[in-house]
């Protein structure tokens, strides 16, 4: 089985072995892993922020929400949503710097799967935010959290959380290949703004009603509401399909646009 670059060397079209490329996708996903463990900003922004956002709307605002101390059952599905969306917006950084750096270009010139540094930061990256999700959760349960999914309520939530984080960040990997650095340090401020329009933090019908329509009809709100059911062990309803539509649409624009532009972008 063979499988054939995205973006194919200008002198010839290179053909890789299906072993070979999983290989080199396999390097590329080391690569960007060394590089997050070397960084003390990614390891701050990978697991003591979303600690801190956990705290802060437990600890500061819960009481103030919820005086019976039951807030933080609500609460903690939006702040995962909101920390995986977070983090999966520091690929759109990671990938502008391998393309502004001239790092892509120089993978080209090699005999390795050219997409392979794409798909090396997008494994990554799922492998960081379930990382990530471990200490949310820890610090949840010793803020009373308890949620009652069962065994296969806690499968179905790890796979919808997989597919949260692939959609989110093939769509920063998107967006890393059109802005320079600094303009996709800005991607974060999508993923931070939008949960706190949905049902993430507060009821949506809780909100002014000139309001209330974009957050009933935002993706955030039926991807948190999933969560929530999931992991309170009640069955999502219509609500999983709505979401799964939102998060299967952010994945086929951000594979698919992804692809055309690092073709584009490694061709020129």
């Amino acid at each position: 089985m063979t499988t054939i670059d995205w973006a194919p060397n200008t002198a010839s079209v290179r053909k890789t072995g299906f072993g070979t490329a999983i290989a080199d996708i396999i390097a590329m996903c080391g690569r960007e892993l060394r590089r997050t463990l070397r960084s003390v900003d990614s390891l701050v922004t990978a697991f003591a922020i979303p600690v801190s956002i956990m705290l802060v709307f437990v600890v500061i605002f819960g009481g103030a929400i919820e005086s019976d101390g039951n807030y933080v059952g609500y609460v903690v599905p939006g702040t995962l949503v909101l920390c995986l969306g977070f983090g999966s917006a520091a690929t759109a950084v990671a990938v502008a710097q391998d393309v502004t750096s001239g790092t892509v270009n120089r993978f080209k010139t090699l005999p390795v799967l050219g997409s392979a540094v794409l798909h090396g930061h997008v494994i990554s990256s799922v492998l960081r935010n379930l990382a990530a999700c471990v200490p949310v959760l820890g610090v949840a349960l010793l803020l009373g959290y308890r949620p009652r999914a069962g065994f296969v309520g806690w499968v179905f939530a790890l796979l919808f959380v997989v597919l949260m984080i692939l959609a989110f960040t093939w769509l920063s990997a998107l967006a890393g290949l059109f802005l320079s650095v600094d303009a996709a340090a800005s991607v974060n401020f999508v993923f931070l703004f939008l949960p706190y329009v949905s049902s993430g933090f507060v009821p949506v019908d809780t909100m002014p009603a000139w309001l209330r329509g974009f957050a009933e009809h935002q993706p955030y709100t039926p991807i948190i509401e999933t969560l929530r059911y999931l992991l309170s062990g009640t069955a999502p309803g219509n609500t999983l399909w709505v979401a799964l539509a939102w998060l299967a649409g952010i994945l086929v624009v951000g594979v698919l646009g992804a692809a055309l532009a690092f073709g584009r972008s490694v061709k020129e």
